[in-house]
This record gives structure tokens, sequence and C-alpha cells, in this order.
């Protein structure tokens, strides 16, 4: 397929599953139940971060946590006491266990009493590139001496050659702005032209399919070489085409 022609399919893809109608049915629509700030910043994090498996699973185990948060996360986040945590013995999703919602709710509560918003975790408006933004975020997340080494298998990092899948979706959902209503573009400190395609079976599928990319492995330099072509078609919005690529994968399968 020639390039523009290429250029024109995935930009109508776009248009077709950028819009209300993609949220019913996708893990994003936990964070759009809240409007609070704080509220959508924490519940788009945790369903990140719990999103594999089918995505209607997803969307019950991230309302089953929040709902023990009494449905309004920000608050219970930063004011809970310890013996608070104690509901949450039963909650689990696949390999997420107890032992790491512990961690998340302590951390999450560290951060959130000393800093308004967790973009600050992630960036603080410097020039950076979302491969050292993640680096440097799993680095300050686990570093507490205590912090289980299990739980960290639940936030990737490029320095262990990870797509990162999960949190480039979250880093979607905050950071890219247009009047669609699917993305929330709530934080500034990092750019959409910076961000990064969330990389699962159905995007490679995909980008080998439409010849975006040839590297078979799937790790941090396949994202990157996958965005260096994303980049020539919009180079402000690269990822609006996870849009076009994950419908052709998965919506369209």
């Amino acid at each position: 397929m020639a390039k523009e022609a290429l250029v024109d399919q995935l930009n109508e893809l776009v248009l077709r599953y950028n819009n209300p109608s993609f949220i019913g049915s996708d893990p994003i629509l936990i964070p759009h139940q809240y409007s609070l700030k704080q509220d959508i910043e924490i519940t788009a994090f945790w369903t990140a971060m719990l999103a594999w498996g089918q995505r209607k699973t997803i969307i019950n185990k991230a309302n089953e946590l929040f709902g023990l948060m009494d449905n309004a996360p920000y608050d219970f986040i930063k004011n809970h006491q310890e013996h608070d945590r104690k509901r949450f013995s039963d909650f689990k999703h696949r390999t997420f266990q107890f032992t790491d919602t512990l961690y998340f709710l302590e951390r999450l509560q560290m951060h959130y009493q000393q800093h308004d918003s967790l973009e600050s975790a992630f960036a603080n408006g410097e020039e950076t590139e979302v491969r050292e933004v993640l680096i440097n975020f799993h680095n300050n997340f686990f570093n507490l001496p205590y912090a289980p080494h299990r739980t960290r298998k639940h936030v990737s990092t490029p320095e262990r050659k990870s797509t990162c899948k999960r949190l480039n979706m979250f880093l979607r959902w905050m950071v890219r702005k247009d009047n669609k209503g699917v993305d929330f573009g709530i934080w500034n400190n990092i750019k959409m032209s910076q961000l990064m395609v969330p990389y699962d079976v159905h995007v490679e599928r995909v980008s080998h399919r439409l010849n975006l990319i040839n590297r078979k492995q799937r790790d941090w330099k396949t994202v990157e070489a996958l965005m260096e072509v994303l980049r020539q078609f919009d180079p402000e919005d690269p990822a609006k085409y996870d849009y076009a690529l994950f419908g052709m994968g998965v919506l369209e399968s």
C-alpha cells in the first residue's frame, strides 16, 4: 500500500474509534466515572496497571477495587489509616495480589501527602524522553527499602526492555488533548509528540501486516521503531494511531 493511502486509512480509523462510543467497553471507562483530577489520575493509573486479560474483566475488577475505596479514591488514598487496608485482603486480579495492593496504597498515599498531582511523579516540565520518564518513575515508585520485589513486575520499565504497554496507555490517557472526549489531556509536562503507542499483541500484528515495522522482538526498541514511522504521519500527535492499530487488531478481528 502506498504511504499516502496508508495514512488516509489510518486517519479514517482514528476518526472511527476516537469518540465517546469507544469508552463503554474499554478500561478508560473507569476514570471517566470521576471528575476530580486526582480521582481520574489514581483510577487511570491503577486501572492501567491491571489492564491485562479481557477488557470486561479489567473493568469489573477496577470497579471492585475502587468500590473498596468508597468510590472516592483520592480521599481514601490520602486519608486512610493502616487498618483500613484490611478490606482489600480478598482483592486480586490474576497475579496482582494483596501484597501488591498494600504497596500501591502506601506508595500512592506517600505521594499525595506531599504532591497535588501524580503528574509530578512522571515529569516536572523538563524536556525528557518518555523512556527516561518511565525509568525514573519506576525507580522512584519502588524507592522504599521494603518494596516487595514481586510488585515490581506490575510496573514495567524500559530498563528491562519492556514495551511498557500499560504505562504508555496511561500516559496517552493523561496527556493527549483533542475534542473527541476519550483521552483526558489533563497533564501538561509531557508533550503529545513524545507519547508512545501502547504496544501489545494486537498492535504488533497489525503493524507487521501494514509493514510499519519489521523487528520481530516485542521490546522497547520495537516501540521506538514504530513511533519513528508514526511520527512521519503526524509529528504532533503520533499516539492517536493507537486507535487505528488497536481497532484493526481487536475490534475488527
